[in-house]
């Protein structure tokens, strides 16, 4: 196991819906549908377009959900880390804070300390500030940036530490996300009104730089087994993924959402460059509503 292993797996959340990139799958349509003829035309995917504003029916200030993050190394699943979300009521804006650790026993090996914290508007849930703060082995970033939507713009104060960054002023596009704020953001979708094969874009501003993205709606699976956290009814997902560094070209990551009004992530399957990786739900307080989804221990 190498720091790509690891990297990945705090990645694979932060990273969510997905990385950078376009599909070019040959076959799948991009927008509207066909007019009738006299064989109806398979449906084509629709696109949620308001992704600028969204009112907040899923989760409340108190939540903390935390996921326990899975290597596959020669067909064993090893337990590597842990992602805990917190969400705080600061008046008019939601803190949510994200810190993803190593276990112990393998701090030796390759530590990894994780700190990512946003500050979302909460008529919007658009970020105003986002700062990341991680060490990883012996790498480490600080990078804070202030979002300027109104002006379409953003500072980010970057560097190896917060003592040491240096500003980049950029123009961005209207409504831009970052990797927290867009979690909670489509948490608060109207998914009934999502049929499958439906795309929802999205915008991300990551390091540095804006991603333009969509997410395929898979449809319902009922009945899941969740490891050591029993069954529940979900709702799938594929976002898009970039090929590179830690994703070869095809790969594919899955998330199973809670299929209640909570519609938290339990399950995130990924392939990787080095193997594969999984992120699943351990625990979780402070729901807004009942979690429904879930059948039984």
């Amino acid at each position: 196991m190498n720091s790509l292993v690891f990297k990945s797996l705090f990645l694979l959340f932060l990273a969510l819906p997905g990385f950078g990139g376009t599909d070019d799958r040959p076959g799948l349509p991009t927008d509207g549908i066909e007019p009738d003829s006299v064989a109806p035309a398979p449906r084509r995917p629709q696109r949620i377009t308001d992704v600028c504003s969204i009112d907040n029916t899923s989760f409340q200030a108190g939540e903390e959900i935390v996921y326990k993050l899975y290597y596959n190394w020669n067909f064993v699943w090893l337990a590597a880390g842990e992602v805990t979300f917190r969400v705080t009521d600061l008046g008019d804006s939601y803190r949510v804070t994200v810190k993803g650790r190593t276990y112990p026993s393998y701090e030796w090996f390759y530590k990894v300390t994780d700190n990512y914290t946003s500050y979302l508007d909460k008529e919007t849930l658009l970020p105003k500030i986002h700062i990341k703060d991680i060490q990883e082995g012996g790498y480490q970033k600080y990078d804070r940036t202030t979002f300027f939507q109104d002006e379409e713009r953003i500072v980010s104060y970057r560097g190896r530490t917060r003592e040491d960054t240096e500003p980049k002023y950029m123009d961005v596009d209207p409504c831009m996300h970052d990797l927290i704020s867009i979690i909670y953001f489509t948490r608060n979708l109207d998914y009934q009104a999502l049929d499958e094969g439906d795309e929802i874009p999205i915008k991300i501003l990551m390091d540095q730089e804006m991603h333009p993205l969509k997410i395929h709606y898979l449809g319902p699976e009922d009945n899941v087994k969740i490891k050591d956290n029993g069954r529940y009814n979900t709702l799938r997902f594929s976002p898009q993924l970039i090929s590179g560094e830690l994703f070869d070209e095809g790969d594919e990551m899955k998330i199973y959402v809670s299929d209640d009004r909570n519609k938290i992530p339990l399950m995130i399957e990924s392939p990787v460059s080095v193997g594969s990786v999984k992120a699943v739900l351990k625990s979780y307080k402070g729901l807004r509503h009942p979690m429904d989804a879930k059948l039984a221990d």
